[in-house]
Formats: C-alpha cells, structure tokens, sequence
C-alpha cells in the first residue's frame, strides 16, 4: 500500500474510531492543567473575586474530588449508552450501518469532554498542599485558578449530558438514520457530477498497445483509488491507465486492479507506486463508493419488510431518499471518465448502477408488499416522466413492469390482484402498452 491512499484510509478509520477524539481531548487537559498550575503559582489567580480566593484545601479537595467522580462515573454510563444504541441498530437495522455510529462525532466529543474534564480534575486535586510544620515544612497552596478552570469544565460537562442523552434517541429514529443515509447518497452523487475529471469523455487512447495488468498484491475490499495520483504516474511514464477494480469491490492478490497500455516495462518499483494509489480494508465503506450507502437503504427496506418487523412506511422513506438520489444521477453523463490529461479511464458509477442496485436487490421484499409496490411504482412513473426517451427510461420501464409482475405472482388475493390491475392500467397509459 502506498502513501496517499493508505493515508486517506487510515484517516477515514480515525474517523470512524472511538479513541481518537478522546484521546486528543485528554491530551488538551493535561496540556491546560500544567498551564493553569503554572499560572496560579505565578499569581494569575489574584485576578479572581475574593469570595474564589477563601478557598482552604480541604474545600478544594472536597469539590475536585466530587468532580473527578461524577464525571468519570457518567463517562462509563454514556460508553455504556453508546453500545446499546450500536447493538440496537444492528440488529434492528443492519449491521452494516455501525460505522455511522461510530464516525458520529458529537458522541466520540462528548465521551472526550467528560474523559478530559476527570483527568484534568485529577491532575489539579494532585496539586492542592495542606501546609506543614517542621523544618522541610511545605507552603500551602490552592491552585484557585485552576479550582474554577475546573468547575468550568464541571458545567460543561454537564451540558454535555444533556445535549448526548437528547443525542442518543436521535440516533436510532429509523428516520434520521434513512434521512443521514440518503443525505449523503445524493452528496456523493451530486460530488460525482461535478468532479473535474467528468468533462472530457473523448480523449484519445492507444490501439493494440501492450497491456500490462497490475493486481492487488493482497487480499481485502478496495477502499481508497488515488485517481490524482495515478494520472500523475500516467504522465510522467507515458502510460495510460485503465481501472478495472472500483471501491467497494473485493479483490485477491491475483485479482487484476489496473491495466496499463504502452510505456515502458513494469518493474517492481513501478508496479509498488501503482499499488501505492490504492488501499485494501477488511470490510466495505461510504468512502468513494456511493453504491454501499445505496446497499444500506436496501438493507433496511428488506429488514422493515420481513414478517417479524412488518413496517412499510420505513420502506416507503428509504424507497424516497433513493429516488432523490436517482433524480440528481439523471443529470450525470453515462459511460467512464477520462482525467484532464486523457491518460486514466475510471468506471463512473451513474444511474443505472443506482437503479439496479437499488431496486434489483429489494425487489423481492417489494413486490411482497402491496402499499410498498404501489409507492414504489410511483416513484419509478415519476422518474419515467422526467427521463427523454433512451436507454435510462427504458430501464426503469422495464423496472416498473418487472417489479408488477412479480408482484401479481407474489399476492393472490383479490383485492391486491384488483389493486395491480389497475397499477397495470395506469402504467399502460403512461408509458405505452
């Protein structure tokens, strides 16, 4: 794995951990503990109100302890409603969808807060001296400044609670989690229409020139493509570059990732700078690949309409966040991408892998449901009415008839046969019989 890409991949699993924040923010209270030490033993505490200065050590004691207790007993309690809402979501809404739980940055910052909040208080209930007697006797003192830095961050800590036992209940309402999804789903596809590398589709490329593939070197899904980096290695040695593995796929050590077309020979010092623009991953994520977040939205239409949970009006949201996706992959031009140089060919990823994906795999559990069927058809008349003629109307046509016809040998009762004649009907008269 090379640098740029294994950087990208390993700030992305940053991202998604749990210590990170945490851990930044307990450094921060160390930092601000030695400070505020340093600054109450040059006198900076004389600025305070008298009433903050009568303070014994007993007193400091007595109030730092409390605030060191609390706040590290709440931290293990808030971790703890952490896990339920992770274990919830799993089971109820897939367990793909633990990593936007994970990346949530506000309960990484709010673990952090109390976490750095304890350390800091600790820190400081350290540096609160009785005064002694005898000849090595010690100095009382009371660090006062930093005594009210930490009650400060006793408040704080406070609202912190608030603000995540409000935050936690959120995270698990199905329809924040398919708003958050489909959000990002029309992000990533609004992102794809205006990368640089999408204008120019015509550039020309070498015939019956030598191909050289390129394989993975390991095993594991395909995270992270550095395409600035490979157009870069295409320039510079006369190469042109085709990328046959996107992210999202899984790939062996022999699976062929790139194939590169005339230039010179590839040595093993070429062959690691062009695996140095791709990373590998044990499992699958959101980054450079919109089609899993597109697999998440189908994972929780098949879960909400399996017998045990039986919710169509989930299905129905998510069947909406995926249309509002479609809709703005519409506008996206078909076929691969040439970067500006006309040196890397990359697959683009456009309407028609969205509309499979995302209504081939549901279909099933679709058609299964008559209210389901009816929004979805819906949903795909609409899409049909915006589309020119060509082949991206054709297929959702051909969609919207063969998600009816499985839906006529799935429900045999008369009012849903009924229902989807008359589905029928009105498709007919839209789209031509």
């Amino acid at each position: 794995m090379g640098s740029t890409a294994f950087l990208r991949k390993m700030l992305q699993d940053v991202r998604a951990s749990y210590w990170f924040r945490p851990i930044v923010l307990l450094v921060l209270a160390v930092l601000l503990a030695q400070f505020t030490q340093a600054a109450d033993r040059a006198g900076w505490g004389a600025v305070l109100p008298q009433r903050l200065l009568d303070t014994q050590p007993a007193g400091a004691r007595a109030v730092l302890g409390v605030i060191a207790q609390s706040t590290i007993g709440v931290a293990g309690v808030m971790f703890s409603m952490t896990m339920v809402a992770v274990s919830f979501a799993s089971s109820n809404y897939g367990p793909r969808l633990i990593g936007n739980f994970m990346r949530d940055g506000r309960n990484q910052t709010s673990l952090g807060i109390l976490i750095a909040t304890f350390a800091y208080t600790l820190l400081i209930l350290r540096a609160v001296q009785d005064a002694g007697s005898g000849d090595g006797a010690v100095e009382m003192f009371v660090p006062h400044l930093s005594v009210v830095v930490a009650i400060g961050l006793a408040f704080v800590s406070t609202v912190t609670v608030i603000l995540f036992v409000h935050h936690v209940p959120e995270t698990i309402n199905i329809a924040n989690i398919t708003a958050g999804l489909g959000t990002r789903l029309c992000a990533a596809v609004e992102q794809t229409a205006g990368t640089p590398d999408a204008r120019e589709r015509d550039a020309p490329w070498p015939d019956g020139a030598e191909v050289q593939a390129v394989s993975a070197g390991a095993s594991g899904y395909l995270q992270t493509l550095d395409t600035v980096a490979l157009d870069r290695i295409a320039q510079d040695r006369g190469f042109w570059i085709e990328v046959t593995a996107m992210p999202g796929d899984f790939v062996d050590r022999q699976a062929e990732v790139l194939r590169v077309f005339a230039g010179p020979v590839l040595t093993d010092e070429i062959t690691q700078d062009l695996r140095g623009t791709f990373a590998l991953g044990s499992a699958r994520t959101e980054h450079q690949n919109l089609l899993f977040v597109v697999d998440q939205l189908g994972e929780i239409v098949g879960r909400a309409l399996s017998p045990g949970i039986n919710d169509p009006f989930t299905a129905i949201n998510c069947l909406n966040w995926l249309h509002a996706a479609l809709r703005a992959a519409a506008e996206l031009p078909p076929g691969e991408r040439l970067s500006s140089s006309g040196r890397l060919r990359v697959r683009s990823v456009g309407f028609a892998d969205i509309l499979a994906r995302g209504h081939g795999q549901i279909r099933p559990y679709v058609a299964a449901d008559l209210n389901v069927t009816q929004a979805a058809v819906e949903l795909l008349l609409t899409l049909a009415a915006r589309l020119a003629q060509g082949p991206r109307r054709a297929l959702v046509e051909r969609e919207v008839r063969d998600l009816l016809a499985m839906s006529r040998g799935l429900l045999k009762d008369p009012v849903s046969q009924a229902a989807l004649e008359a589905l029928e009907s009105r498709v007919d008269a839209e789209l031509g019989g």
